[in-house]
């Protein structure tokens, strides 16, 4: 059988097993973490999804400078890009 990964990671039969007899022996819950629900907020109040559609060169300019400015995803570098030009905090 092929590898088993994990965020990219080989994660071994013998890891899968350990995983299975903890679940197995059960857990237990009021210390489990909160599950997350969706993505988080972005802005004040709900939210609408865009289609943009932009060329390569563009992009390629999108991203660099995200990376200068230590924007991580293209999402955020889009919606910076947006609120300074239409002037929104």
């Amino acid at each position: 059988m092929g590898d088993h990964l994990l965020h990219g990671r080989v994660v071994s039969d013998e890891q899968i097993q350990a995983w299975a007899d903890e679940a197995e022996a059960g857990y237990d819950l009021p210390k489990l973490p909160a599950p997350r629900r969706g993505r988080p907020p972005v802005g004040n109040g709900p939210t609408s999804v865009l289609t943009v559609r932009l060329d390569a060169e563009t992009i390629a300019a999108l991203t660099a400078r995200a990376k200068a400015e230590g924007i991580t995803t293209r999402s955020e570098a889009i919606r910076a890009a947006v609120r300074e030009w239409a002037h929104v905090a």
